[in-house]
């Protein structure tokens, strides 16, 4: 893999736009048998994309229109460049069941089912948790981007109700000014520490593998890597309601959807130790499904597909018609070691 870095404009509405467009301007200039392009924001370039006869496959990545953080004028754009996709790609890729329903149904559109992979971290003894004051085992763990559709209020609202005595960690930050991360501090008391962005990536580790109980709230993205990497740390998760989450947890997650869920879960997983562990040993288990290899087997043989022109375009609110399926989706028999 040859790795090429092009800039962008830092701006939240046209860094992805910009930076897709030179890289489809290099592409251009240097041709290829296969492209993926990935999030449908950048579907305005996939017509130059055609144009110069090269396949492409569009990751649709998560539901971006439901993002709190875009304003009217960004969620008619997502939902315009959603249908765009769909019109202009050779392929469409999700990367979970609950997105390749939502453009079946909504677009009478197939997908690519090509999940992420899971690191599974062996136990270790932690080395760097005392630097941030921490007991393994000792403390409650949030990690996420700090924007509304992460729930992360939802998340210290509902721990400061109820009678935890544990630390709640809250490990993230917010990509682009907004009123959102001060409203989680004004919701939070003592027991909640902010530990900002965590860019060491052996000490999140350690958090992850360590904690008593990861809180995972986000809602729209998919499946989403931060939830991969907990449970390959073995992390007991109680997670946002949403049929992503519950795709990948399964019977070894807990759910919320309001403060009060929050404030109980918390409590019951002070109270409830062994039963913690437990479902660490469970969450280690799925993740070890979630394997690395069946992924990039599912991203190659797509490739090819593309490159031999074995997806078809079909006409109607749809687009493809398969002479072959690739999807790839986690196989208990391909565990990773």
């Amino acid at each position: 893999m040859r790795l090429v870095h092009l800039p962008a404009l830092r701006r939240r509405s046209l860094e992805t736009l910009s930076h897709t467009g030179l890289s489809v301007a290099h592409l251009l200039a240097r041709r290829a048998d296969a492209t993926i392009v990935f999030n449908a924001a950048n579907a305005p370039w996939l017509p130059l994309l055609r144009l110069a006869r090269l396949p492409v496959a569009t990751h649709m990545d998560g539901l971006e229109w439901k993002r709190a953080k875009w304003g009217p004028v960004g969620k008619r754009y997502y939902r315009w460049a959603e249908r765009f996709a769909v019109r202009f790609s050779n392929a469409l890729i999700a990367d979970a069941a609950g997105i390749r329903d939502y453009y079946r149904t909504t677009f009478d559109a197939a997908t690519e089912l090509i999940s992420y992979g899971a690191p599974l971290l062996a136990p270790q003894e932690p080395r760097q948790l005392a630097s941030v004051g921490l007991v393994s085992g000792q403390y409650h763990l949030v990690v996420a981007r700090l924007e509304p559709e992460n729930h992360v209020h939802t998340i210290v609202e509902g721990y400061v109700r109820s009678s935890a005595k544990l630390p709640l960690i809250v490990v993230g930050s917010t990509p682009y000014g907004h009123g959102y991360d001060q409203k989680i501090r004004e919701a939070a008391d003592t027991r909640v520490k902010f530990l900002g962005g965590v860019w060491d990536q052996d000490l999140l580790d350690e958090l992850y593998a360590n904690a008593l109980v990861y809180w995972h709230g986000h809602s729209v993205g998919g499946t989403n890597p931060s939830l991969l990497r907990a449970i390959g740390a073995g992390a007991a998760t109680n997670a946002f309601d949403v049929n992503f989450n519950r795709e990948v947890l399964g019977s070894a997650g807990r759910y919320f959807r309001n403060p009060d869920d929050v404030a109980r879960l918390a409590e019951e997983s002070e109270a409830r130790p062994a039963g913690i562990r437990t479902r660490g040993s469970q969450a280690r288990e799925i993740a070890a499904r979630y394997d690395w290899d069946v992924v990039t087997d599912g991203y190659e043989a797509l490739c090819y597909a593309l490159d031999s022109r074995t997806l078809t375009r079909a006409q109607g609110r749809g687009r493809n018609n398969r002479a072959a399926s690739v999807s790839q989706v986690p196989d208990e028999s391909r565990v990773a070691s």
